[in-house]
């Protein structure tokens, strides 16, 4: 086909040139389906839509109703067959159409309601197997018979060091001096508030100090000058020496070098138990926090046992070879378990799981026996101190609970009238403001170590009211942290 370029004019006698092309001839060519034409930038078409003016409508027809003739056997092997007809019969169930209408769905044969509730996944436990913090204590006196460790509500650690008191802060790891005395100090005891600390001496004295500031409250003196006052206890405001008060305070306990635990009651003169059967001398001793009868006793170096004991009726629950002299005891406050300090051969700590007394950890990193432990006021952190001359602080037991035990109360301060409007319970005074005098008033009365206030945020609300928001001590919250959530 030739074609020939052309020349024409326009009105301004321009020429211009002009092709043309013959078009060619589609129309011998069979197309069964025709893709349309692309969409305009306006169009938003999802699909593509057959066009039928060039299908031959008699052959589709004829492909849809003739039946097709297929010789099953040809081509296909005995396996693939059966294969087939496998798959038929699963997919299609005996139906002759996959799909037809019908009233109702078909029951399934199992509903996922049917399948059993997915259990909750626990956190994982992470006991370390290595101390948080380590300090030297040089000349600190080797003593199974002492007590030289306290770790008091106010997350300060007392530690006698021969004649002298440290301070640890365990918030800002600072170490201050107490007092020196001139004699030994064989024990040391925070009182429930932290506003005293007792520190009993080698010849029966016991002196009290006010750690703000640093003077000496007064002194107790004992009878007998040749007794050292080798343990001290409080319960609210009453002191006692060489005994261990119950959380209920119904009960105390006692032991020693005469291998005997004796255990009194506190309506009664007379011991209420008298239990001889360690072998060896009873210096660890610990009252579980869950159950308020339940008594813990470890034994010396030739009875190497942990023993439980029912204080009401004094029947041993549970005995427990440790393979080693059991030098401390102490109990997780929020859970069912309890870590033992022993001496040679490896002078380590374990944890215990109660009652079944398994193991679930040894923490081995001192170098000598283990004399001393001191629990934190969370209850997570244990400090342990051995005749290696070391401190060390174990985060041994979870800190779940310091999650969620954190804000106590409200209060709400009238500053016209000077009354408060709302009070915790069991708040007998009704100060205009709320101090630390208040705040220990309260946790005198309440004798709770897990509910203590350890601090307070104040905001003015309005022209003469005030609101108070009294926390307990929290290392996983900050004093900024609180005012922001009380604050959204």
């Amino acid at each position: 086909m030739d074609a020939s370029p052309s020349f024409s004019t326009n009105g301004n006698n321009n020429t211009i040139p002009v092709m043309d092309l013959q078009k060619p001839d589609f129309s011998n060519l069979v197309h069964h389906w025709c893709r349309p034409a692309r969409a305009s930038s306006n169009d938003y078409a999802d699909r593509f839509i057959p066009n039928r003016a060039a299908t031959n409508m008699d052959l589709a027809q004829g492909l849809l109703t003739i039946p097709r003739k297929e010789d099953s056997t040809v081509g296909i092997s005995p396996s693939r067959e059966a294969y087939r007809k496998l798959l038929v019969d699963t997919l299609l169930q005996g139906r002759t159409r996959i799909f037809k209408f019908r009233n109702q769905p078909r029951t399934p044969k199992r509903s996922f309601l049917d399948l059993p509730p997915a259990q909750p996944i626990k956190k994982q436990r992470r006991i370390p197997h290595h101390p948080e913090e380590s300090l030297d204590v040089q000349d600190i006196i080797c003593n199974r018979q002492l007590n030289l460790l306290d770790w008091g509500s106010n997350n300060i650690l007392a530690v006698a060091v021969n004649d002298t008191v440290y301070l640890w802060n365990a918030t800002t790891k600072s170490v201050s001096e107490l007092v020196t005395v001139d004699d030994p100090i064989t024990s040391v005891s925070w009182d429930l508030d932290c506003r005293r600390i007792a520190i009993g001496l080698n010849n029966s004295h016991v002196q009290l100090y006010d750690p703000a500031t640093n003077k000496m409250i007064r002194t107790l003196q004992g009878n007998d000058q040749d007794v050292l006052v080798g343990s001290l206890a409080w319960n609210n405001y009453l002191l006692t020496t060489g005994l261990k008060w119950s959380p209920s305070g119904q009960y105390l306990v006692s032991g020693g070098a005469d291998k005997l635990v004796h255990i009194w009651d506190i309506s009664k003169s007379d011991p209420l138990h008298r239990i001889n059967d360690h072998t060896a001398s009873v210096r660890a001793l610990a009252w579980c926090p869950f159950q308020s009868n339940l008594l813990a006793s470890g034994g010396g170096k030739t009875d190497e046992s942990i023993k439980f004991w029912n204080a009401s009726t004094g029947a041993c629950l549970k005995s427990v070879n440790t393979g080693s002299e059991v030098s401390g005891l102490l109990w997780n406050k929020s859970e069912r378990e309890l870590v033992s300090s022993h001496g040679r051969t490896k002078n380590q700590l374990v944890l215990w799981k109660y009652p079944s007394m398994a193991k679930m950890a040894e923490l081995i990193d001192h170098l000598s026996p283990v004399l001393y432990l001191a629990q934190s006021p969370d209850g997570c952190q244990l400090a342990s101190a051995s005749k290696d001359e070391t401190l060390k602080i174990w985060p041994v037991f979870d800190d779940q609970v310091k999650d969620y035990i954190w804000f106590i109360w409200v209060l709400l301060t009238d500053l016209s009238q000077n009354n408060v409007l709302a009070l915790p319970p069991s708040w007998d005074s009704r100060p205009a403001d709320v101090s630390a005098e208040t705040l220990y008033q309260y946790n005198s009365r309440c004798n709770r170590q897990d509910c203590m206030f350890k601090d307070c945020i104040s905001f003015d609300i309005e022209t003469h009211l005030r609101i108070h928001i009294l926390f307990t001590e929290n290392k996983n919250k900050t004093k900024d942290q609180q005012s922001q959530f009380i604050t959204n």
